[in-house]
Order: structure tokens, then sequence, then C-alpha cells
């Protein structure tokens, strides 16, 4: 069997590390060829010279917003941040800067028992807070006690809740800031909506039903005068034949 290394061949593993794949190995040989040279403006015109070539790589990407800003950065990677040349962008980019995390983004953390409430009640009940206590407010905390009693049917249809659950969640949701009277009821949503499109309907129907007596009974005399029209042409035949 021949030996690799006595033909030329080279394993990839043997190679050196690519950092940035999507280039290729040349693409890293040029940016490291380049940053060896000891001409400045000499270096310069190569850096500039291998980002057109990477932009040409990717010509789909030219329309990205800061694109060649972005290539100038992936060089700098791949030179592993020993890079002298002009950076037309300010600061050149430092090691220190790729690594850094971003920010991890805040998102509500909700106790497991509230979470079929919705995100919505929330923003309810902090809005309520905000406001001074009065009747307003009052009626606002009623209206959120409703839509939480619309918000657990929805969820769980089959079983029963009662106002006194709704109440304490109420209160353990808002931290004991918010809380009802023991002896006030909370109005379902549910059912007024559904009053309320039942007198919609209601009232759809008696219109198509009035609409259909006018035009009906009008079709009912125009047939009667046809009717007399019809048997007055008979009587005129019979006696033009006698």
């Amino acid at each position: 069997m021949n030996d690799p290394n006595k033909i030329g061949m080279e394993y990839n593993s043997n190679r050196e590390h690519l950092i940035i794949p999507e280039y290729g190995r040349n693409v890293q040989k040029m940016i490291h060829y380049a940053k060896a040279l000891e001409d400045k403006a000499e270096r310069q015109a190569h850096i500039e010279k291998i980002i057109d070539m990477m932009q040409m790589m990717h010509p789909q990407s030219r329309s990205i917003e800061d694109y060649r800003e972005r290539l100038w950065k992936h060089v700098y990677r791949i030179a592993e941040y020993d890079l002298d040349v002009d950076y037309p962008y300010g600061e050149p980019p430092t090691e220190e800067e790729h690594r850094k995390r971003p920010e991890q983004v805040p998102y509500p953390v909700w106790e497991a028992r509230y979470r079929h409430y919705g995100h919505n009640v929330q923003e309810l009940i902090k809005k309520a807070k905000e406001m001074p206590e009065g009747p307003k407010r009052d009626g606002f905390v009623a209206t959120i006690g409703s839509y939480m009693k619309l918000a657990y049917r929805t969820w769980n249809k089959e079983h029963y809740v009662s106002d006194e659950v709704i109440k304490s969640d109420l209160k353990g949701l808002s931290k004991g800031e918010l809380t009802m009277d023991e002896d006030e009821n909370i109005e379902n949503l549910a059912k007024g909506s559904n009053n309320n499109i039942t007198n919609s309907n209601n009232t759809n129907n008696n219109r198509r039903r009035s609409n259909n007596k006018r035009s009906g009974g009008g079709r009912s005399r125009g047939g009667r005068s046809g009717g007399g029209s019809s048997r007055g042409g008979r009587s005129n035949y019979r006696r033009s034949k006698r």
C-alpha cells in the first residue's frame, strides 16, 4: 500500500483548522498570507481584494444591510484578530467582542398553576395596580375577574369553577394587591356575549320575516290580478267563436 505522504496526499485531520468553513481553505490561506506581508499598503490592498472575492462568492447576500462590514469582521476573525490594516468602520473588531454573549431577553415567568389564564391577565393586573383606588378601579378589577372566569372555562369546560377560586387566584396573581368582596358575584362574560348574539340573531330573523311578508303579499295580489285577466281572456274567446 502506498504511503499518502509520499504521493502528496494530505488528510483533513492534519490540516489547519478552518475558522469559518463557508469561505473555504483557500480564502483562509490568502488571509494568513496577506497579514504576513511587511508592507502595510500591500497588505491593505490584498485584504480588500480578498473581501471583494468573498463578496462574489455569495452574491445573494449583497442586499443584506452592512454586509461588507460583516465581511471585514469575518476577515479579522479568520486572521485571529492579528491584522494590521485600516479598518473602514471605526474601531476594529476584537476577540472579546466576538465572544461576548448577547443579553438575555427577559421572559415573563408564570407560576404553573396560573398559566391557563394567559399573559393578557397579567397585563390587566399590572394596569389595575397602577390605577388609583376608587369605583373605577373596582369596576376594572371586576372585569378582570370576569375575564379570568371566562379563560378558566375555556381552558377546562368540563370543570366547574366557583367565584371563590377566581377571587383567590386574582389575589395570588396580584400579590395580594387586588381583591374582591366575598359576597360579590363575578359576571360571566361568555354568558353575556351569548345573550347579545341571540338578541342580534332574533332581530335579524324578525327583519327577514317582515321583508318576506311584504314581498310575498305583492306577488299574491299580482297573481290574482293576473288570474282575472286570464279568465277574462277565455270568456272573450268563447264569445268570438259563437
